[in-house]
């Protein structure tokens, strides 16, 4: 059965047959499912109030563990985001008190960012159905499909370098 990147190919086939496009049979793919899978959890992000932005924050302390507390820096380093735009993150965050942020122990100077009470509760509320949507999103593929996939995917994002 063909799709919509088969006839894009088809497409420059016949009009660029001196070219290898090959690559496009797969970087046009997960460009199009990174589209679709983005939407996909927008939906289910929005059903618990939050955005992909708040989930990853809040997902972050809670992966980490009790005290479920770690630095802007270190927050910002796993949601590979600038600093300015965690600190806008964490804003909002705080203000719908799902995040505090306390001073550094270990720092008097600098903070770190505790999730609170409630932002816990949220985030496993929403957790579930996250994954419940990701599930949903590789149910087309069967077990060492997606293992395959997994690995395969690993591969390629260690040879454009550090992710």
């Amino acid at each position: 059965m063909a799709d919509h990147v088969d006839r894009v190919l088809e497409q420059w086939h016949a009009e660029r047959p001196d070219l290898d496009v090959s690559p496009m049979a797969v970087i046009g793919r997960l460009s199009r499912l990174g589209v679709l899978v983005d939407a996909e959890l927008r939906r289910t992000f929005a059903r618990h109030g939050l955005d992909h932005a708040t989930f990853d924050v809040l997902a972050t302390l809670r992966r980490t563990g009790p005290p479920y507390r770690l630095t802007p820096t270190e927050l910002m380093r796993s949601a590979m985001v600038t600093s300015g735009a965690i600190t806008q993150r964490l804003d909002k965050l705080e203000a719908r008190g799902l995040v505090r942020r306390t001073p550094n122990e270990a720092d008097g100077r600098g903070v770190r960012v505790e999730l609170t009470d409630a932002g816990g509760e949220l985030i496993d509320r929403a957790l579930p159905d996250h994954v419940a949507t990701e599930h949903r999103v590789l149910a087309a593929l069967e077990d060492d499909e997606r293992e395959d996939l997994a690995e395969m995917l690993r591969k390629l994002l260690e040879s454009l370098g550090p992710a």
